[in-house]
């Protein structure tokens, strides 16, 4: 996911031409349990910010990012910048749509999908059932959220923080390799770190004990309020267009996505239910 939300940072585009120097428009990024330094992050998107100016005739240095990997880090800069565009996880976005009036604008197509599923992973023959794992250790980076992972992951079925002894970690990879030597009992994966799993050649086979239904891939939602319908479309269609520019398709290919489709806002629905039905 690390590539994937510093490649739509990339594509941000402002709604307006500008013939004056402006104030930069602060674009701010979620990103909850990266294993990313910030200072990093933050040096490339500003790199990859001036190839999305020129794509979209813009003046350069039209504006900026501000990327954080802490949920109420998130919330915070949510609060004070108040911003017109941002990127969120699927899990800020449906805690915080109605506060910011947020409406989904673009979402990633990664190997012809919009959506992905998570996986648990266990020890082969270890655990027969999800009810054997009460109370033992469950890790991954997608625990930085955990009210997302009980409410949409396990449709409300578990509450992870009271179900199991979460170990949260910044990097998949990590957990990963303490599940192998058994110093964990399970691990949490999203559709793209459980495609990298066969590079790591473990030495303990590994099986999905549970696998969730399709879950929307988020992207960038724009404040509904703060913006019209006439910019929010004219958005979409500047990042639609970043992946057939020659530089831009550079970035797209970099990072494996295949193009930015509009939002379909029906497919956030299932996702608003549960969320709603699991307060």
């Amino acid at each position: 996911m690390r590539k994937t939300y510093l490649l739509i940072l990339a594509c941000l585009l402002p709604t307006y031409v500008a013939t004056a120097a402006p104030n930069p428009e602060t674009i701010v990024v979620c990103y909850p349990g990266a294993a990313v330094n910030v200072k990093d992050a933050n040096g490339a998107m500003t790199s990859m910010l001036r190839v999305v100016e020129r794509v979209g005739e813009w003046q350069e240095n039209s504006f900026n990012s501000l990327f954080t990997t802490k949920t109420d880090e998130c919330r915070k800069q949510i609060a004070e910048q108040n911003p017109r565009f941002a990127i969120t996880s699927l899990g800020l976005y449906l805690e915080l749509r109605n506060q910011y009036n947020w409406q989904p604008v673009v979402q990633p197509k990664i190997k012809g999908r919009t959506s992905e599923r998570y996986r648990l992973m266990v020890q082969k023959d270890q655990y027969r059932s999800l009810d054997e794992l009460k109370g033992k250790s469950l890790g991954g980076t997608v625990l930085e959220e955990p009210a997302f992972i009980g409410k949409i992951v396990f449709a409300g079925r578990y509450d992870p923080s009271n179900f199991f002894a979460l170990k949260n970690s910044n990097q998949a990879i990590r957990a990963l390799r303490a599940l192998d030597k058994g110093e964990l009992d399970a691990v949490m994966l999203n559709e793209q770190q459980f495609g990298a799993l066969d590079s790591l050649h473990l030495q303990t086979p590994l099986v999905a004990l549970f696998t969730s239904e399709e879950i929307p891939l988020m992207g960038v939602v724009a404040n509904s309020a703060m913006t019209t319908a006439e910019e929010r479309a004219r958005f979409g269609k500047a990042l639609e267009g970043m992946c057939t520019d020659a530089e831009g398709k550079k970035l797209c290919d970099l990072f494996g996505v295949e193009s930015f489709v509009g939002a379909d806002q029906t497919v956030f629905e299932p996702m608003i239910k549960l969320w709603t039905e699991g307060n």
